[in-house]
Order: structure tokens, then sequence, then C-alpha cells
């Protein structure tokens, strides 16, 4: 009798309802995961927007935001204007639920339209402009967990994606708690191959960053030689990779590299990358040349324990030409390469450099090693001798080497020293497209004296007088380079970023790899004047 209320409901069988109910919860069901199908693919917009001419003028849009807004009849020019002042330069406004296809849209500022090159700021501004808005959108985009984004291009697809890349770049590989990852796509099909190049450009620089910011204990000699032949294995039809071992290194005789390796317990190691981009296998290589120490304490002229720990960065040289190295290969750029990159720890221990050692370098000359702490200048040189067995068009060497460049110039620009004004013209122009900058550096005999003039030895590792340290250390490698095409890069102010550059956050900055690329890609075009 009690089991009769439950058969029953409004006069309609339980078993009928209990069917109409599991249709709902079917629909319900199927609602939801469309729902949720949605939600996990919502994504982003960026678009840009110029400055107005006139001071109370009308923002001006560009192409694919002027087509956005045409689509949602408006209402993107109309939110723009009630939502606050003119957007300026590399800021940005988010608006949601404005198109179906795109759950939030940031629109960024660029400035003002078609500027060009700066002749004051020795860039062009146009693409600074770009690299910096879009990297201030796609940062917004991340914060909000949107997993994909879609940019204009903004009239500089290259420089849009390299925004982009950089702008979302952080390393934290060691922490449980990470940033979101963003997929970026370009937004229509306009500049899509520059866009690919950008993406090339940009991750060449970003595992610079990555090399650059990873701890010393993560990142050794040996482990570095690691990273840089798997990212280059795709590219084994035309690219060779040796791992160097110490005795190689005794045998080649390259005393002033093993005296700073001596005085650590991890192995040295001398990588060497062949790339052979060119159609004629023997034509001459542009060589690249990167100081490797992969953690500098400063040896016995130990250095103050504060701030130390930035040092895990000293290589940011072999980082620099290596990533360079992997990103021409992407590109295939048609000429041939060789990187050399001396890899060794810096540290105190009873077999370490002491100062007022003498040390004999590959091409025989001595060398006084009056302070262990200009110890990148002594394994470059060894390194700088082998390179003039490749018969090579040019050399180019880069290091984090003396903190007087950093005095001299701070992060606004690489400072350059060189023999070849053909060299410095390439660099220069290629500098001015990236927005990594360079500026010359004199090579006087002034200098050359002040290193040559030895108690002990045929050179010494520091200059007579504290002043002009990053010039006298500049002098010093010119004693191991006879070939007219080399040109030194003293990387040590732009090695970290603070907040000076807009679409790098704060850390190692994998400068000037983007100025190296552009830099091979000049000279493989240029067969005359190097």
């Amino acid at each position: 009798m009690l089991l009769r209320p439950l058969l029953l409901a409004r006069g309609k069988p339980l078993l009928l309802l209990l069917l109409r109910h599991r249709k709902q919860a079917s629909l319900s069901s199927s609602l939801s995961a469309s729902f949720a199908s949605v939600a996990g693919m919502k994504q982003g917009l960026i678009l840009g927007v110029f400055t107005s001419e006139k001071e109370e003028g009308a923002p001006q849009f560009t192409n694919a935001a002027d087509t956005f807004d045409k689509h949602i009849s408006g209402k993107l020019r109309d939110l723009l204007a009630i939502s606050g002042p003119p957007l300026k330069k590399g800021k940005s406004r988010i608006f949601h639920g404005l198109h179906q296809d795109f759950s939030s849209v940031v629109v960024v500022g660029l400035g003002k339209k078609t500027v060009g090159v700066n002749p004051h700021e020795n860039w062009d501004e146009d693409k600074e402009n770009i690299r910096a808005a879009v990297a201030a959108g796609c940062r917004q985009i991340q914060d909000l967990e949107v997993p994909r984004v879609e940019v204009d291009p903004c009239g500089d697809a290259q420089a849009a994606a390299e925004g982009a890349l950089l702008g979302l770049f952080e390393y934290d590989e060691l922490k449980q708690k990470k940033k979101p990852v963003v997929d970026v796509q370009l937004h229509g099909s306009d500049g899509i191959e520059a866009w690919k190049k950008g993406l090339i450009y940009a991750k060449g620089q970003n595992l610079a960053r990555y090399l650059m910011e990873a701890p010393a204990n993560h990142i050794t000699p040996t482990r570095f030689a690691a990273i840089i032949e798997e990212k280059l294995k795709g590219f084994s039809s035309n690219v060779t990779v040796h791992i160097r071992d110490k005795s190689w290194i005794e045998a080649q005789e390259m005393g002033s590299f093993l005296s700073v390796a001596k005085g650590s317990d991890e192995p040295p190691v001398f990588l060497e990358i062949h790339y052979k981009g060119s159609s004629d296998a023997s034509e001459p290589p542009l060589v690249f040349v990167g100081k490797g120490i992969t953690f500098d304490s400063g040896g016995i002229s130990i250095k103050p324990s504060a701030n130390m720990d930035a040092m895990r960065a000293d290589m940011g040289g072999a980082a620099t030409i290596c990533s360079a190295i992997v990103t021409a290969a992407e590109l295939k750029l048609p000429l041939n390469i060789i990187g050399l990159t001396p890899l060794c720890e810096n540290l105190p221990s009873g077999k370490a450099n002491k100062p007022g050692d003498v040390v004999r370098a590959k091409n025989g000359k001595t060398i006084q090693v009056d302070n262990t702490d200009a110890e990148g200048r002594l394994v470059l040189a060894d390194a700088l001798c082998y390179a003039h067995s490749f018969n090579p068009r040019a050399i180019i060497d880069a290091a984090t080497l003396t903190g007087a460049m950093d005095v001299a110039l701070g992060s606004a620009a690489t400072g350059v020293f060189t023999n070849s004004h053909q060299l410095w013209n390439h660099l220069y122009e290629a500098s001015i497209l990236t927005g990594d900058r360079v500026w010359r550096m004199p090579l006087f005999e002034h200098y050359t004296k002040q290193v040559t003039d030895c108690q002990l030895a045929d050179v010494n590792n520091i200059g007579k007088y504290r002043s002009g340290g990053a010039c006298t250390a500049a002098a010093f490698l010119k004693e191991f380079v006879t070939i007219p095409h080399w040109a030194h890069l003293d990387i040590a102010g732009v090695m970290a970023n603070k907040d000076e550059v807009p679409y790098l956050r704060k850390g190692m900055a994998g400068r000037p790899t983007r100025t190296l690329v552009e830099f091979a890609i000049r000279l493989s075009q240029d067969k005359k004047s190097i």
C-alpha cells in the first residue's frame, strides 16, 4: 500500500517521469558540454589604433581594426570614444562581448602613423611602437588566461610577431605555478610570410633568454652544449656540431682558456658549430665567437656577493651567437656560418689562476693575468686564434665583457669595436631594423699601449689605468686578430632588462640576437665588400 504513491505522480506513471527526466538531464548535460566547449575555445583579439594627427581628432584604425569595427556596426569606435582619453603609444584598453568569436578584444596604441626611422634614436620607430604595443596587448590576454589570441599585423607583421612572442616570454621552468600558455596567431592573412619570419626571430632571442636566465647549476658547460646540439638536430643535413672536451682543448694548446677553466670541477667544453647554408660549400664563412662563462665568481679576484647571482648570464655571448645560428638555420640563410664558444666556469680554488700568473695563448703570446675577474678576454683570445684557421670572411665576437661598458652606454645599445667600416655599416643598419641598437666605440692605439706595456709577458689582461676599461679590453682582443674584418660586441650593458625595453619582461634580455641574425642576412646579400 505504501508503494502506490511512488508509482504514480499526478496520475502519470513514475517510469514516464523518469524517462522524461533522463532526457532533460541528457539535454542539460549536452548544453553544459557545449557551453564548456565554447568557454574552452575562447580567444582574444588584438587590434591597433594610431594617434590622430589632430589633437582632438578621432583615432585612426589599422586596416584590420577598421574591418572589425565595420563588422560590429561601429561599436568599437563608439566604445573607444566613451571609455577614456585617446590611447597613448604602448597603452591598451580591453573590451568584452563585442563579437561571438572573441571573448576579449584589446585595442593597443601604436603612436603616430608612418613615423619611420628616427635619426636621433637610430631605430625604426614604427617597428618599435608595434613591438611594444602588441606585447602589452598579449600580456593582458595572458593575464585573463585566454589560451589563444589573434594579432593585428598593424602594418608590419614581422614586428607584430616579434612583439607578441618576446612580450609573453618569462622563464618559469622551475616554478610550480607557471604563466598560462597563449597560442599566438596572425589575424587574417595579410603579411603571413613576414609574420612567420618574426616568430622565428623572436624564438631565437627567447632561446638566448632561456639559456641566460637559467641557474648556473642547470646550465653547465656540458648542458649548454647539449641544449644547442638538440636545437640543431632538425637541421642535420647542413649543420654539424662538435662538442670538444678538455683533451682536445689541451691538444689545441689553448692555455689561456684552460687557465680559467682549471679553477672549477666542471669540465670545460669548446662548442663548435658548422652551418653550411651557401650553395658553395667552400665559400669562406662568417665566424661567430661567443664568451661562454656559465658562472663567473671572479675567481681569486672575487666579486662582491651582492648581485653575483646575475653572473649565471656571463655566457650571454655564447647564448646569443648560438641562438643566432639556430635562427639562421631555421631561416635557411644562404651563407656559411661557424660558431665557436669556449664554455667553462670561473671559480676560486687551489688550482685557479692567481693574480700575477702568466699563461700562454694558442698563438704563442704570453698573458700576465693581473685580475682573474678579467677572464672573458682570456677564453676569447684562444677562440679568436682558432677562428682564423677557417679562412673567415669576417669574425664577430660577442661577450658580456666589461662593467665599464655598462657604465658607458647602459642598456641603450651594444658597444661595437671594429677594424672594418663595412662590418660596422652592416651591424648599424641591421640594428635600426631590429630596434636592438649598436654604438661604435674606439679602437685607438692609445688603448693598445695600455695592455702591451706589460712587466712579465707580451700583454696584460687589464689596462695600466682604471679608465677606459671597455676600450682596453677590446684592445687586448685585437692582439689576437689578424684579419681585416673583425668586430667585438661588448654586450655587458644589454645583458639584462629592468623596464627599459617595454616588450621584454624583467630578466635576462637575450640581446642582441635579432641584430646578429639581421646582420647575417645582410652579409649573405653582400658578396663584394666583405
